[in-house]
Parts: C-alpha cells; sequence; structure tokens
C-alpha cells in the first residue's frame, strides 16, 4: 500500500479523514501535534484513534504556539460559548490560531517527503466550519502548489505531492455519516476547545455545537455527550 500522511487531532474530522485515506488503501502515517492547546486532551483521544484505525506510525510534534498566543486555544482568552449559528457565520473567532494548518501542512510534507510519500491528507472543512480561513479550497490548492516547487521531490520530480481534503464539501451530518459506513467509533474522539480538566466537553463552545448537530441531523446521539 502507498504510504500517506495524515493530521489526526483525534477530533471528529480528522478521524472520518483517516478512516477516508485507509478505506482508498493507503499505508497511514499520522502526526498530531502538542502545541500548547488548552485542549490537549484531544492527543489522548488522536491515540486511540491511531490504534483504532491501524495507523502505522503516529508521530507527536511537540511546537510551543503558546509562545505566540493570539487564539483562545493558545492563551489565556475566554474561548466563545452559546454562540448562535448566526453568530458563528460571521467573521473569523478568536478560537482561530494564527496560521496552524500552514504550520502543521509544512510538518506533514517534511515528513511525507521523508517518507517517500505523495499523499497528504487534512479534515478541513469549508461548509460547518467556524470561519477559519486556512479551511478553505483555495489555501489548499495554494499550499499543494508550494508544496511542489519547494521540495526537492518535487522539483526533481520524483513525487507530485496532492494535499486530499475529503471533507472539504460535506456537512457535519455527512461526514459523520460516511465514517460510521467506514466503522469510525466516534467515542474515541475529542472535538471541545474548553473540556474539563477529565477531558468532559464542554458542551456550549462552537466546536461542540457543531458536533452535536451533526449527530442530532441524523437523529442519533453522540457518543461523547
Amino acid at each position: 500500500m502507498p504510504p500517506a500522511v495524515v493530521l489526526l487531532s483525534g477530533g471528529l474530522d480528522s478521524a472520518t479523514t483517516a478512516a477516508i485515506a485507509r478505506d482508498r488503501g493507503f499505508d497511514l502515517f499520522a502526526l498530531s501535534f502538542d502545541y500548547g492547546q488548552r485542549h490537549r486532551f484531544e492527543l489522548e483521544a488522536a491515540a486511540k484513534v491511531s490504534a483504532h484505525l491501524s495507523v502505522r506510525r503516529h508521530v507527536v510534534l511537540p511546537i510551543d504556539l503558546r509562545q505566540f498566543g493570539g487564539s483562545a486555544l493558545t492563551a489565556e482568552i475566554d474561548v466563545p460559548k452559546n454562540r448562535t449559528a448566526g453568530e458563528m457565520e460571521k467573521g473569523i473567532p478568536i478560537t482561530y490560531v494564527p496560521a496552524r494548518n500552514t504550520i502543521f501542512l509544512s510538518f506533514a510534507l517534511g515528513f511525507a517527503e521523508v517518507l517517500g510519500a505523495a499523499d497528504i491528507f487534512i479534515g478541513v472543512n469549508a461548509v460547518d466550519y467556524s470561519g477559519y480561513p486556512d479551511c478553505r479550497p483555495e489555501f489548499i490548492a495554494a499550499f499543494q502548489r508550494v508544496a511542489n516547487i519547494a521540495t526537492k521531490a518535487g522539483v526533481e520530480g520524483t513525487l507530485r505531492f496532492q494535499i486530499h481534503t475529503p471533507l472539504i464539501d460535506l456537512t457535519k451530518s455527512q461526514i459523520i455519516a460516511r465514517g460510521l459506513t467506514l466503522g469510525v467509533d466516534y467515542g474515541l474522539t475529542h472535538s471541545c476547545y474548553d473540556p474539563a480538566p477529565n477531558g468532559r466537553p464542554c458542551g456550549a463552545c462552537d466546536s461542540c455545537q457543531l458536533r452535536y448537530k451533526g449527530f442530532a441531523e441524523l437523529g442519533i446521539s453522540d457518543p461523547c455527550a
């Protein structure tokens, strides 16, 4: 099976993305980041998802984005709670981590080049999301162009990198439905931005609300609620 690097946060979207990559016949190499996030509990979920999906190798890379701050996820800034759908659709929220997906994809690209992997999977979504600019198709297309002109493998033509975004046009309920057909155990995942010390989701942040909405639209309960 050809190798692929999958960005695995431990959340619902990344778990589904990894399952899709496996279903497409790729040998999975998962990459997670311990970046100083307040919801660091997600790394435990990533480890469980990795084992569940028979990932060949799971790398957890430490980088301290708290040194920069600028986000409710990496600084002492309150996570917005109980926002309406209309509020979520307006502007870029304070939970945006500056350049996070650019940073993550850069590391994934380096990992992929070493592995000889032309394929990188990321669970970005441009439908049910909180307005993050680095989840849009134009960003992914731009990064893919960079990947193929900024690497030895790309310049020499030994690899033609492709950034896969299988969830980009799906609603949260469609993502969950797809994952269920692939056997994803969503009870292993974690999506909350501001969990309790034991990992219990707050149920009120944007991420929790979007997740609950997805399960509700399918008429099923969130196993983590």
